[in-house]
C-alpha cells in the first residue's frame, strides 16, 4: 500500500511541472481591430497575450496584411475580427489559418445598420463590403455601446472554448466589463442630452458614427461614405457646404486618421468652426487608448462643440 502511495505521488510530482507550465504560458491572441484588442485583454487578462495586427493610428479601410502579419495570425489560437466588411481580406486568411486557429468575427454576432447611398453625402464608391450604388452594412458597429455588450459575450465565450480552465475568470471579467460598459452608456444619454435635438447634426471625416447617431439620435452629414477610401467629389462638397449653411451646424469634425484639408476648406466657406477630432476607425495612441477613453473622448468633444 505505501509503494502504491508513493508511486501515485511521484507521478503527480511528475506531471505537476508540467500543468504550471502550460498554465503560465499564455493563450495567443491576434487581433484586426484596436477596439477588439482591448476588449480581449479586459475580458482575458494576463491569461491572454494579444498581438495587434491593426495598430492604433492606422486606417484599417487601407489595411492589407502581410506575409509575417499572416503568419502571426497562424501561430494564434484566436484571431479577432471586425467583420460586416470591414476587412474585405478575411476569405483570403481564413484560407491560409490552420485548424487549430479560430478566426472570430465578432461583427456577425450584432444587427448590422443597413445604409444606402442615400444616407451619406458621398455615393461615388462603397466600402469593399458591397458594390456600389447598393445598400450595405454598416461596419462600424462599435460606436454602439450595446454592440460592445454583445461582442463581450462573444469574446468572453471563445477565450472559455480555447482556455476551459479560466472560465470563472472569464465570466467575472466579462461581466464586469459590461457593468463599466453600462455606466458609460449612462454618462453619454446625459451628456448628449445636452444638446438640443435640433442642432444633433454631426459632421464628420466620413460615415462611421451612423451606430452613434441611431443610438442617440444625431443626423450624420459626412464628407466622405463609410469608408475613407471613398473620395467625394466638387459638387457633393459643394452640396455638403449648402446644407451645413442651411442647417446653421455650428460644428464640423476631423478624425485622428484623416487629413483635415477639406474640412478646414469647409468651414472657410459655411463658418462653422472646427469642433475637435474624433476617433471613427479604433483607438487611438494618447487620449482613446481604450474603447472606453475613446468613446468619452468623442462625446465629450462633440458635445462640448456643439451645446
Amino acid at each position: 500500500m505505501k509503494h502504491w502511495i508513493l508511486s501515485v505521488a511521484v507521478v503527480g510530482l511528475a506531471l505537476q511541472p508540467c500543468i504550471s507550465q502550460n498554465e503560465q504560458k499564455p493563450l495567443q491572441v491576434a487581433s484586426l481591430s484596436t477596439v477588439l484588442s482591448d476588449l480581449a485583454t479586459q475580458v482575458g487578462g494576463d491569461t491572454i497575450e494579444v498581438t495587434p495586427i491593426v495598430k492604433a493610428g492606422m486606417d484599417p479601410h487601407g489595411f492589407e496584411p502581410t506575409v509575417r502579419d499572416v503568419k502571426t495570425m497562424t501561430d494564434a489560437q484566436i484571431v479577432l475580427a471586425s467583420g460586416l466588411g470591414f476587412e474585405p481580406y478575411l476569405a483570403k486568411i481564413k484560407g491560409s489559418l490552420g485548424a487549430a486557429t479560430e478566426l472570430l468575427v465578432v461583427g456577425d454576432a450584432v444587427k448590422p445598420l443597413i445604409v444606402s447611398p442615400s444616407d451619406h453625402q458621398c455615393d461615388d464608391h462603397s466600402h469593399d463590403h458591397g458594390h456600389a450604388g447598393e445598400p450595405a452594412a454598416d461596419p462600424h458597429w462599435w460606436h454602439s455601446v450595446s454592440n460592445m455588450k454583445t461582442a463581450t459575450n462573444v469574446v468572453r465565450d471563445a477565450l472559455i472554448k480555447a482556455n476551459p480552465p479560466y472560465r470563472a475568470l472569464y465570466e467575472a471579467n466579462a461581466k464586469a466589463y459590461q457593468s463599466r460598459l453600462d455606466a458609460l452608456a449612462k454618462w453619454i444619454r446625459l451628456e448628449v442630452s445636452r444638446i438640443p435635438r435640433k442642432e444633433r447634426i454631426l459632421v464628420t471625416s466620413h460615415a462611421a458614427l451612423g451606430y452613434f447617431a441611431k443610438d442617440y439620435a444625431f443626423v450624420i452629414r459626412p464628407v466622405q461614405g463609410v469608408s475613407t477610401t471613398d473620395q467625394p467629389s466638387s459638387k457633393q462638397v459643394r452640396a455638403l457646404i449648402d446644407t451645413i449653411q442651411a442647417e446653421k451646424v455650428k460644428a464640423i469634425f476631423a478624425e485622428n486618421i484623416e487629413n483635415p484639408k477639406i474640412l478646414s476648406e469647409i468651414t472657410r466657406e459655411t463658418g462653422a468652426r472646427l469642433g475637435g477630432t474624433l476617433y471613427a476607425d479604433g483607438l487611438g495612441q494618447s487620449e482613446a487608448t481604450t474603447y472606453e477613453a475613446m468613446m468619452r473622448h468623442n462625446v465629450s468633444t462633440i458635445v462640448t462643440a456643439l451645446q
